[in-house]
């Protein structure tokens, strides 16, 4: 996929801590520590939106649309 690049401003305790963890060997590179960060934070939230959609679902009206489209019509012939 292709990269961006973009500037960001940090506090330098978190710059220090991102640093620690290139030296120690845990990220190749702040670029990498920071991208792997943000795409797990991106992911999460976007677990919590799912489950707070799934959440306002009634299950006994979902199961109901379910059994009526098994028991409507056929599926279609390819």
């Amino acid at each position: 996929m292709p990269k961006s690049k973009i500037a960001i401003s940090l506090e330098e305790e978190t710059l220090r801590r991102v640093d620690r963890l290139v030296k120690n060997h845990v990220f190749p590179s702040r670029s990498k520590a920071i991208e792997e960060a943000l795409t797990d934070k991106l992911e999460r939230l976007e677990r919590r939106r799912l489950a707070r959609e799934c959440a306002l679902l009634d299950p006994q009206e979902e199961r109901a649309l379910a059994e009526e489209g098994l028991s409507g019509a056929p599926w279609p012939e390819y």
